[in-house]
């Protein structure tokens, strides 16, 4: 049998979509750098709407491969918002 315990790295899927992304991190990068946390995702067809924390509102097209989630998935961004307080320990998490 395996030992799961000590499992090493982890990976995610290299084609996920959009929300299966924004729901797993709970984060959102505006065009602008800023990391937002994320309080509520609504899907509706082809478009999320994202709320954050701090009251912001993003709509956003549900894609495999759009600005958003590659900026996502190369863990881009300038600095957190301050408003919607994202904890230090989930910085180091998306930033590992």
């Amino acid at each position: 049998m395996r030992n799961t315990s000590n499992i090493g790295a982890k990976y995610r899927e290299k084609n996920a979509g959009l929300l299966k992304t924004v729901l797993k991190i709970k984060l959102w990068r505006s065009r602008t750098g800023i990391l937002h946390g994320i309080k509520e995702v609504e899907s509706s067809g082809e478009w999320l709407l994202l709320s954050t924390h701090c009251g912001i509102n993003f709509k956003v097209r549900n894609s495999k491969n759009g600005r958003g989630l590659r900026q996502l998935k190369n863990k881009s961004f300038n600095k957190p918002c301050k408003k919607c307080a994202v904890p230090g320990w989930k910085l180091e998490k998306f930033g590992a």
